[in-house]
């Protein structure tokens, strides 16, 4: 299983996201830390300052380049529902040798990459 931790600014609120338009599990939610899960993925979110985590390195912000992958059979089909609630992403689709993707961003700007292979 992996982990991947984000730093945001409403766990909540990027709780209710990840949870409603990208199908995860909300596992533990308090004020400053929040624990879910999709799959092999685990992805747990402080606010800044909150928890060792939150203040490792110095003072972590939201947002960034870095993220973790989604892979979907069909791109525009999952993005339909998305668009439709009004979610944010950098830029438009963007296609190469292995396939098409966006970046979807939470709440708190940090970056989901959803991935189409392309079909062989």
């Amino acid at each position: 299983m992996a982990s991947v931790r984000y730093i945001v600014s409403d766990v909540a609120k990027c709780s209710d996201f990840y949870r409603d338009r990208l199908g995860f599990t909300v596992n533990m939610q308090a004020d400053s830390f929040a624990a879910l899960s999709r799959g092999d993925l685990r992805l747990f979110m402080n606010v800044p300052g909150a928890g060792s985590a939150g203040k490792a390195g110095g003072r972590p912000e939201p947002g960034g380049w870095n993220r973790f992958q989604i892979e979907t059979n069909d791109l525009d089909a999952m993005l339909k529902p998305l668009r439709a609630a009004g979610a944010t992403f950098r830029g438009d689709i963007a296609s190469g040798a292995g396939g098409r993707q966006i970046l979807l961003e939470d709440p708190s700007g940090n970056v989901v990459e959803l991935f189409e292979p392309k079909a062989h």
